[in-house]
């Protein structure tokens, strides 16, 4: 098996997240994996964005302003032409000096597709993956996102007419979200897609624990990096399932997880794990 490395956000560390041209720049520096996050407009599109609100550290309103805590918004209350109106890389990111700053915004998750693939296609390089990341949490419901069962749907019918599902894995921070979908397979009115498992760091990272509160076996465990070592690697390789950790960005820290046993990393920095 490749070890596989995985874009955060597309290239998060380079330029702008979870945007077309970030994940452009993750497949040129030799990704096989696409990470991002998907949310819901008020009008039901499918929106690739980490946060539920426009973030206050990078994002400008259409007015040319910068968002504060005050006017970051909510997406689920706005359509997306107006999300779209929105600017998310002209300020840059304080955390990642070395991003590129431009103009950009947030996309959708089926013409965020439709570009990579395309892109993919025009460059001759073979087809990347998608890792779906649902951003989803109980108390959310009705306020910044809807049910389990609406979110899920929505998703699901954008990866099911865009991509063979061999391709594609989903994840979750929220077990509630990866048991529905893990019923919707069972039940047979989702086809099969690759499950992950999201640890949080100071979440418990037994292995027993999170299988039975999840109520089956994910594909794949991917814990905060700091979590693993090779007798959990190895106990969740005896029982079938990939191991791959996030967010690694330093390259002595790629190393050290690929020693243990590790199937790939999860990293803003793609470059930085050339030759893994």
């Amino acid at each position: 098996m490749t070890f596989e490395i995985e874009g955060h956000r597309g290239a998060r560390g380079l330029v702008p997240e979870n945007t077309i041209p970030s994940f452009k720049k993750a497949i040129d520096l030799g990704a096989h994996v696409l990470e991002l996050d998907v949310v819901i407009s008020k009008d039901k599109q499918v929106v690739v964005s980490h946060d539920t609100y426009f973030n206050p550290e990078i994002t400008t309103d259409p007015k040319g302003e910068f968002v504060t805590k005050e006017t970051q918004g909510n997406l689920y209350t706005l359509d997306y032409k107006e999300i779209k109106k929105y600017d998310v890389g002209l300020r840059g990111n304080k955390g990642f000096p070395e991003q590129e700053k431009m103009k950009v915004y947030k996309p959708l998750l089926k013409d965020m597709i439709r570009e990579i693939e395309k892109y993919t296609k025009q460059k001759g390089l073979p087809a990347v993956k998608y890792n779906v990341e649902i951003k989803s949490n109980e108390k959310e419901i009705g306020k910044s996102q809807p049910d389990y069962a609406e979110f899920s749907d929505l998703v699901y019918k954008i990866l099911v007419k865009e991509l063979p599902l061999e391709r594609v894995n989903m994840q979750s921070f929220d077990y509630n979200m990866l048991k529905y979908w893990h019923a919707q397979m069972q039940a047979g009115k989702y086809k099969k897609v690759a499950m992950a498992v999201l640890i949080e760091p100071r979440a418990n990272n037994d292995v027993q624990v999170n299988i039975d509160k999840l109520g089956f076996k994910p594909d794949i465990w991917s814990p905060y990096f700091t979590q693993v070592n090779a007798e959990r690697v190895k106990q969740l390789h005896d029982l079938g399932i990939r191991v791959i950790p996030w967010t690694v960005n330093k390259r002595e820290e790629m190393e050290k997880v690929k020693a243990v046993g590790c199937d790939g990393v999860i990293t803003d920095y793609p470059d930085r794990a050339k030759g893994l």
